[in-house]
């Protein structure tokens, strides 16, 4: 487990997970919260107990479906609750203490927070959500003016790994034209996409500049990270944010 290095660390809490520390076996080994990707059920269970030990309650998890849905949660999570999982790609709260999840395995996890703590969101940065606006749709829910919003982003596929195709470019740059800065042209027709820098841009349009990251590679880090580029059957990483 990994706190969220910020400036915020008094009013909101947040943690990234690693492969490290967990029960799971094989390509899934050790702390894979997917319970998705064919991994024994029950050692995902025991990994999503180690991870409850560092959460103040239950999180808030989602079927993400590399969308721009945006769901606002107004209720805090029980129990009983925890099977139900909304198909949406980020989570908004003003709620104390309950904690949202966005699971990764080279998509960029994003945390926002207001810098009072009063609000906090997270998102499911994969391409497809980020070239449908999900960082503006998911701003759009907060009272606090957009230069008063800090952002934080997580472990994910990195500028030299992540090879994509000209339908990707053409859908950022159909958005935006500055987009064509974020891709590097390759011999055999693909292009290397950063999608930080392609974050980083969206927030930058939007008034956000305090951004936060290591800048962590998930695909070039094998013994700390889950990659699905590198390895294909794999486990997922899990990013966490809540209000103190």
């Amino acid at each position: 487990m990994q706190l969220i290095d910020w400036p915020l660390h008094q009013v909101v809490g947040g943690i990234q997970t690693t492969r490290l520390g967990g029960y799971s076996n094989r390509s899934y080994a050790s702390l894979n919260l997917g319970f998705h990707v064919e991994d024994d059920p029950q050692d995902v269970l025991v990994n999503h107990q180690v991870l409850s030990n560092f959460l103040p309650s239950p999180a808030f998890w989602l079927d993400q479906i590399h969308s721009n849905d945006v769901i606002e949660v107004h209720t805090r999570v029980t129990q009983t609750s925890l099977q139900q999982r909304p198909k949406a790609d980020a989570l908004y709260t003003r709620l104390r203490n309950q904690p949202l999840a966005i699971m990764t395995a080279d998509c960029l996890p994003i945390l926002l927070a207001s810098q009072d703590g009063t609000e906090v969101a997270a998102i499911h940065g994969g391409w497809r959500p980020l070239a449908c606006n999900i960082i503006s749709k998911t701003v759009d829910k907060f009272s606090s003016p957009n230069s008063k919003i800090m952002a934080w982003f997580g472990p994910a596929i990195g500028p030299n790994a992540f090879e994509v195709g000209k339908e990707v470019v053409n859908a950022f740059t159909a958005v935006d034209s500055s987009h064509k800065s974020d891709f590097i042209a390759q011999e055999n027709e693909k292009y290397l996409a950063n999608i930080f820098s392609i974050a980083r841009r969206q927030l930058s349009h939007l008034g956000i500049t305090q951004i936060y990251s290591d800048y962590e590679c998930t695909y070039s880090l094998p013994e700390k990270y889950f990659s699905y580029r590198r390895d294909t059957q794999t486990g997922r990483l899990a990013t966490l944010i809540w209000r103190k």
